[in-house]
């Protein structure tokens, strides 16, 4: 992976790669990061969410705004 040195660079560097989101509602969500902008509103696909662990709704694309979003994790 690239140097990181700006909050987006770490996004940059994880496109088309799995990331998990967690939303100010509690909620958490994975997918494939396809887009984002400087909002931080993101694009995933073939996204899940995840309960208790485990993959439970599958949803595929899916537009998250930046003011609901609470972290975004990449994957290794």
């Amino acid at each position: 992976m690239k140097a990181i040195e700006r909050p987006l660079d770490l996004l940059n560097a994880s496109k088309n790669r799995t990331v998990m989101l967690s939303l100010e509602d509690g909620r958490n969500f994975t997918g494939t990061l396809l887009a984002f902008d400087i909002h931080i509103n993101i694009v995933l696909d073939n996204t899940a969410e995840i309960i208790d662990g485990e993959q439970s709704t599958k949803l595929g694309i899916t537009f998250f705004r930046g003011d609901s979003i609470i972290f975004v994790s990449p994957s290794k």
